[in-house]
């Protein structure tokens, strides 16, 4: 059962404050300002603007900390006090963490590797390890609440917030836990990130015009937009979210993984590996194709992974033009981030039956001749929604939600 969400991206810090915003197709996209991109191919990203990590740290804290583990606190707390959760004495053992990062504390490695070329070993942070692990955004939210349970982190590029969460689905269905708080976070805005991409050719270069940049399935798009932020949730067994009488937003009821085994970066070809993930997460569910109500794409505006993920979703559906939309649009791209975020926006449009949109659809694409929401959200009955998310190395999650039956 999901109790609790908590979401900090470029369109708000707050569940209801995000979820608000993308319902009304507000873009978080803007100029880079956490470091001067004036030389850089890509000038604008979703960065989390106004956040003050003091609200959720204590300033000598800070040092010990990364960005991404920032990040992850405050999603965390927002969680975690929407689902209404004390973590007990009597619960600690039973409670645990699974936070995934797809680079971790990218922000310390670049500050701390310019303090050892300008002054030598001697300048190296002692906390430089610990700020930057990937694992530590798990390990300071278990120390947070006193969660003694299950305790892990993945790595696995823009699928490792998924794949934390189906982790901690699949470690409460076998009852190795009664409460997971997990997800995932990045904040990969930095010079070394930004321009490694952009050398890649991966990053959309309309600068000008930042919050139309993002353009999922248009025949216009020419590249993702790095964001930052964290997407938890809060899973509970059954009977331990009625135990005490928690509010159920939905339940998880699906997951996947799969592998592509053909590329570094470039997905498999007819969309293979999209395709046996998502049947695999309908599989697990136990349910149809013709049950899902809407899916929340990868989708992350790059030319050719979104021709290949439409043609994965029409290999699933059929002739069904199931709505689909990529939150990307607004948020940007969160990178190991971004499948907590839009693990957290499927259960919120379950929750509330609203479809957000995928903004800036201006020119459709026929390799991308899909239902995808574009630009208003939508009413919709959604009973199934399902979370799509792809990383480099082939690496494949999707998650399903359903909508709580009492």
């Amino acid at each position: 059962m999901v109790t609790g969400v908590g979401l900090v991206c470029g369109c708000g810090i707050g569940t209801e404050e995000v979820w608000k915003n993308l319902l009304a197709g507000q873009s978080g996209i803007g100029p880079i300002t956490q470091f001067d991109a004036a030389n850089f191919d890509c000038k604008i990203a979703g960065e989390v603007k106004g956040f003050d990590p003091l609200g959720w740290v204590d300033k000598k804290e800070l040092k010990k900390m990364g960005r991404f583990i920032q990040l992850a606190l405050a999603a965390a707390d927002f969680a975690v006090k929407s689902s209404g959760l004390t973590v007990t004495p009597e619960i600690a053992d039973a409670t645990g963490v699974y936070i995934g990062s797809g680079i971790g504390g990218f922000d310390v490695i670049e500050r701390e590797h310019s303090k050892l070329l300008q002054g030598g070993p001697g300048r190296i942070s002692p906390f430089f390890i610990p700020a930057t692990i990937v694992n530590l955004a798990a390990g300071h939210v278990s120390i947070r609440y006193g969660a003694r349970g299950p305790n892990s982190a993945t790595a696995t590029a823009c699928s490792a917030s998924a794949h934390a969460i189906g982790d901690a689905f699949k470690l409460i269905e076998r009852g190795d836990a009664e409460v997971m708080i997990c997800g995932g976070t990045e904040a990969a805005i930095t010079p070394m990130s930004v321009g490694g991409f952009a050398s890649m050719r991966a990053l959309s270069t309309r600068n000008d015009q930042p919050q139309r940049a993002s353009r999922p399935f248009d025949s216009q798009r020419d590249g993702f937009i790095i964001g930052e932020g964290s997407g938890v949730l809060v899973l509970e067994s059954l009977e331990h979210a009625q135990r005490r009488g928690a509010n159920i937003l939905a339940e998880a009821v699906g997951y996947g993984m799969s592998g592509d085994a053909f590329h570094i970066t470039q997905p498999a070809e007819q969309g293979d590996g999209a395709y046996r993930v998502m049947k695999a997460t309908i599989k697990d569910a136990g349910i149809s194709p013709d049950d899902v109500g809407y899916v929340n794409a990868h989708g992350t505006s790059t030319p050719i992974g979104d021709a290949i993920e439409c043609t994965a979703m029409k290999r699933v559906f059929g002739e069904r033009k199931v709505p689909v939309s990529s939150t990307k649009s607004m948020t940007g791209h969160l990178l190991g981030g971004a499948g907590g975020l839009e693990a957290g926006i499927s259960v919120l449009a379950v929750r509330d039956q609203m479809l957000p949109p995928t903004i800036n659809h201006e020119n459709p694409d026929p390799a991308c001749d899909i239902d995808c929401v574009p630009n208003q959200a939508r009413k919709a009955e959604v009973r199934y929604a399902l979370s799509n998310s792809f990383g480099f190395g082939g690496t494949n999650a999707a998650l399903l939600f359903k909508r709580w039956e009492s």
